[in-house]
C-alpha cells in the first residue's frame, strides 16, 4: 500500500445508493496514506451528507463549480493539477453518459475534463442499467479513452435485484487504486538517487548548509519504486519519512555522500544526482565551539568533490541524469552543465520562489537532453517524478 503514499487523491461522489460506502473508502484512503478531498456532486448530496464526507478525508468538501470562495483558494483548475488521480466511486450510469459525451455541467465532470492526472471509474447501479446497451458502448468507450473502469461486482442490490452492479468493496477499490501507480517502466533496472542537501561543519555545533527539504529526491524515489526499479536512495539530512521499500543510506556531509555513491554506483544502470550538495567544505573544522569575540569571522573554504561528475566519468558509467537549481540564466547554466559534465540529461529548475523549488510541495522543471528539451509546467513534485521517471524510462530503451 506504500504506492497511495502522500498521493493526491479526488474521490468524487454521485448520486447512488452506493454512496454510503464513499464514507469507509475515504478512510480507507486516508489510512493508506493518501491524501483525499471530495468533491460530491448534488445528488449524491441526497445519500450522504458533505459533513459526514468532511469528517472522514479531513478536508472541506467541494460541491459547487461556481463557489466564490473555492475559487479564491482552489479553483476548480487548481484543484485538478492538485490531483494525483481521479476516483469517482461510485459512478452511475448518468455520470459516465455525460463524461462520456464531454458534458462539464459540475464541478466534478469539469475536474475530470480539466486533469491530467488519471481516472479511474467504480460503477454502481441496477443490473438491468449496467447490462443496458447504452451503458455497455459508454464503458467501452470509457475504456478507448484509457479510462480504468473498477468493477462492478455482483451479487444483491438494494432494489431487491441480484447481479452485476454492486459497486466493489472499499477496501478492494483501495487495493486495486494502488495498482494504478505500479507502470513497470523501470522493471529490471537498478536506479541510485542522491537527495535533500549536505552539511558542512563549522565547528560541532554550526555548519553551512541549504534550503533542500528533499521532497523532489524522495518523490524521484519512490515513483521509481513504483515503476519496478530496485531503487537505492542515500539521503542528506531531512525532515522526511524514510521509504520502507528501498535501500536508504543516511549521510551528512558531501564527502560522506560522494563515499556512498561510488560504494553503490557499480551496481547500478540510473544514476539520478538530485541532492543539493554544498559545493565547498570549511578547510578547517574547529574542534571547540567558537566563541563569538570578533566583529568578523573569516572561514576558509575547500572544494568538495563533485559527485555527478565524478560518476559521469566513469569508465562504465550508468545513465546520468544532474539537477541544475538555478535562480537566474536557468537554461543556459543548465545546458553547460550538461555539455562539461558530460550528463545524458539535465534536470533544470527555478529555485528561490515560493510556489516551487526548495521547500516547496510544487515544482516546475525543464528537462534537457542531446539536442531536445521538454517543460513540465508548475505540479506537485510527486506528479512531476513520475513524469520525469517515465520520460528517463522512455530514453534509457532508446
Amino acid at each position: 500500500m506504500q504506492r497511495l503514499k502522500n498521493k493526491h487523491v479526488i474521490l468524487g461522489v454521485t448520486g447512488g445508493i452506493a454512496a454510503y460506502k464513499s464514507a469507509d473508502l475515504a478512510r480507507r484512503l486516508r489510512k493508506a496514506g493518501a491524501q483525499v478531498r471530495v468533491v460530491m456532486t448534488a445528488k449524491a448530496k441526497e445519500f450522504i451528507t458533505p459533513l459526514t464526507m468532511q469528517a472522514v478525508s479531513g478536508n472541506p468538501v467541494h460541491d459547487d463549480l461556481f463557489d466564490l470562495k473555492a475559487e479564491a483558494a482552489m479553483g476548480h483548475i487548481e484543484l485538478a493539477r492538485w490531483a494525483d488521480v481521479i476516483l469517482v466511486a461510485p459512478a452511475t450510469a448518468g455520470f459516465i453518459a455525460r463524461l462520456v459525451n464531454g458534458e462539464a455541467g459540475d464541478l466534478l465532470t469539469t475536474l475530470c475534463l480539466a486533469t491530467t492526472a488519471p481516472l479511474v471509474l467504480a460503477p454502481a447501479m441496477n443490473q438491468a442499467m449496467w447490462k443496458n446497451t447504452l451503458t455497455q458502448d459508454n464503458v467501452q468507450a470509457l475504456h478507448a479513452k484509457k479510462i480504468a473502469v473498477l468493477g462492478p461486482g455482483e451479487g444483491d442490490q438494494a432494489c431487491g435485484d441480484v447481479g452485476p452492479g454492486r459497486m466493489l468493496e472499499p477496501q478492494e477499490l483501495v487495493d486495486r487504486l494502488s495498482e494504478i501507480f505500479a507502470t513497470g517502466r523501470l522493471t529490471g533496472q537498478r536506479v541510485l538517487i542522491t537527495a535533500g542537501p549536505t552539511r558542512e561543519a563549522i565547528d560541532p555545533v554550526r555548519y553551512i548548509s541549504n534550503a533542500s527539504s528533499g521532497k523532489m529526491g524522495y518523490a524521484l524515489a519512490m515513483a521509481a519504486a513504483e515503476a519496478g526499479a530496485d531503487v537505492v536512495l542515500i539521503s542528506g539530512p531531512v525532515d522526511l519519512e524514510k521509504p520502507t521499500h528501498m535501500k536508504c543510506i543516511d549521510v551528512v556531509s558531501a564527502e560522506e555522500m560522494h563515499a556512498a555513491v561510488m560504494k553503490e554506483v557499480d551496481a547500478c544502470d540510473v544514476f539520478l544526482s538530485v541532492a543539493a550538495v554544498a559545493d565547498y567544505r570549511c578547510k578547517t573544522v574547529a574542534t571547540q565551539k567558537i566563541a563569538k569575540k570578533e566583529a568578523e569571522l573569516t572561514l576558509m573554504l575547500e572544494r568538495n568533490p563533485d559527485i555527478v561528475a565524478s560518476v559521469a566519468a566513469l569508465s562504465k558509467k550508468p545513465f546520468v541524469v544532474g539537477f541544475a537549481a538555478e535562480t537566474e540564466n536557468l537554461i543556459a547554466h543548465a545546458k553547460a552543465k550538461l555539455k562539461n559534465k558530460k550528463l545524458d540529461m539535465v534536470i533544470a529548475n527555478q529555485v528561490g520562489q515560493k510556489e516551487v523549488g526548495f521547500d516547496s510541495d510544487d515544482n516546475a522543471a525543464t528537462v534537457i537532453w542531446q539536442t531536445q528539451e521538454k517543460i513540465y509546467p508548475r505540479m506537485s513534485k510527486q506528479k512531476l517524478a513520475r513524469e520525469l521517471i517515465a520520460l528517463i524510462a522512455d530514453q534509457i530503451k532508446k
